[in-house]
């Protein structure tokens, strides 16, 4: 007797098809699918949960495009908070951003160059504030990600970051926090807070 092996990315597609039924076709959530598959790929280290992470970022990829096109309408700013790999500085802004926000806005984060994992001294940092960083990963940088923010918040990425007219764009001269000891990365989760507290307080009131 034989077992059937099933492709996990299949189911993947599935659900994606469902819930995105009349606003992008099978074969559109399957490109993005592959497309997300194939980025994250290239960085993974552990290939375990990969489908997983696979899943959340094509379905981030589906909403990015259908709101860049307007096929979703937007109901909260959209934040979109970038650096090179997408492991330290950009994650803490984006989860910085979501926890003093009150979900009020709606954040992404991505890196140019995706690095395989999130920088363990920035969630241990994070998690010193109650938030926690358990489900985050390394995303790669999309022109759908940057067509629906409407503010774009880049870090050290230099000419990495494409740029998109009509954007807000800020450019944060924060440290990178790789290599660096737990008490530098204090400093930086606290300079990256208190960028955000104004950036909200400018969107939000």
């Amino acid at each position: 007797m034989t077992t059937e092996v099933h492709d996990p990315y299949v189911t993947i597609i599935d659900d994606l098809a469902y819930s995105y039924d009349g606003v992008f076709s099978r074969d559109d959530v399957a490109g993005t699918v592959t497309a997300a598959r194939q980025a994250l790929e290239a960085a993974a280290t552990i290939t375990q949960f990969l489908p997983v992470l696979v899943a959340k970022q094509a379905s981030e990829q589906l909403m990015a495009q259908a709101q860049a096109s307007g096929r979703r309408a937007k109901t909260v700013p959209e934040l979109l908070f970038v650096c090179v790999h997408n492991a330290g500085r950009s994650q803490m802004a984006a989860a910085l951003a979501e926890h003093l926000s009150a979900h009020r806005v709606h954040v992404r984060s991505a890196g140019s160059q995706p690095a395989g994992e999130v920088n363990p001294v920035v969630v241990e940092v994070l998690a010193e504030r109650g938030i926690a960083l358990t489900s985050a990963y390394p995303k790669p940088l999309t022109d759908s990600v940057l067509k629906a923010a409407d503010v774009i918040i880049t870090m050290g990425c230099g000419d990495t970051c494409p740029y998109f007219p009509g954007k807000r764009y800020e450019d944060w001269d924060v440290a990178d926090p790789h290599g660096q000891p737990i008490e530098v990365v204090r400093e930086i989760r606290d300079d990256i807070q208190s960028r955000v507290t104004t950036l909200l307080r400018g969107i939000l009131h």
